[in-house]
């Protein structure tokens, strides 16, 4: 928890950087065009689909179909989930945007003025930053899809939501954060080593996308705050295996 603590701190300190905060706002903003479009068409073919949807259940039909009551209550859980199920998706493509985007960019800066004294070795790319990207939303997409009904019991669907979007931070932020400073060894055994906290971490970042104003810029403080504890975590990985920055090659004592 104290790892997490000091790599949220320090991502508030870089977002004060002007590098760093070029890049605090557009990523969310785009999103929330892209969803506003998709909603303002789609709204209505998705309500009625998922009643009908409803109505189809053997145990709820025969009750929708006989309660004007039921069915207008059932109608506005459907309407109200699927607002709520906006505010992960626009943080979720927010937080994509900002993975294969704006991160890199963002990286190079905090990098150097905070990591400097750690070795370069370029275990991933940005080919594999975007698969990684790619295959975090599609698995995303598609846990969202599976959770629906849960999205018609008060709470169930932000649990669902929380946890999805909480596994999709540390899967996209947690390579990016990594791809430049780490060997591939490196790449793959940090995140396996640090899956609980790099969970933890990203479930609490999924948190920030229902507080309003502060969600426009919580994508960009979690890919900064995954950058800290990445880095912060690979350089006493490195120190404990006394690998310096002149080392071509890990060492070990």
């Amino acid at each position: 928890m104290r790892d997490i603590l000091v790599a949220s701190v320090r991502a508030l300190r870089s977002l004060g950087r002007k590098a760093v905060f070029v890049h605090l706002l557009w990523p969310s903003l785009a999103a929330m065009a892209l969803w506003s479009v998709i909603a303002l068409f789609a709204w209505s073919p998705l309500v009625d689909g998922i009643m009908s949807w409803v109505q189809g259940w053997s145990f709820a039909g025969g009750w929708l179909t006989s309660s004007e009551v039921g069915a207008g209550v059932v109608l506005v859980l459907i309407k109200l989930a699927l607002a709520l199920a906006l505010f992960p998706l626009i943080y979720v493509t927010a937080a994509l945007i900002v993975a294969v985007f704006a991160l890199p960019m963002m990286l190079e800066e905090v990098a150097q003025r905070d990591y400097a004294d750690l070795e370069l070795r370029r275990g991933g790319s940005s080919f594999g930053s975007a698969w990684n990207a790619v295959l975090a939303a599609v698995i995303f997409f598609v846990g969202m899809a599976v959770s629906l009904p849960l999205w018609l019991i008060p709470g169930g669907g932000l649990v669902a939501s929380v946890a999805l979007t909480g596994w999709l931070n540390q899967r996209a932020f947690g390579y990016d954060a990594l791809m430049l400073h780490a060997d591939k060894a490196e790449l793959a055994k940090l995140p396996r080593a640090l899956r609980s906290s790099m969970l933890l971490l990203g479930g609490g970042c999924a948190l920030l996308a229902y507080v309003p104003v502060i969600n426009l810029v919580a994508p960009a403080f979690c890919g900064l705050a995954f950058v800290h504890f990445m880095l912060e975590a690979l350089r006493r990985e490195r120190a404990d295996r006394g690998v310096s920055i002149l080392d071509s090659v890990p060492t070990v004592r």
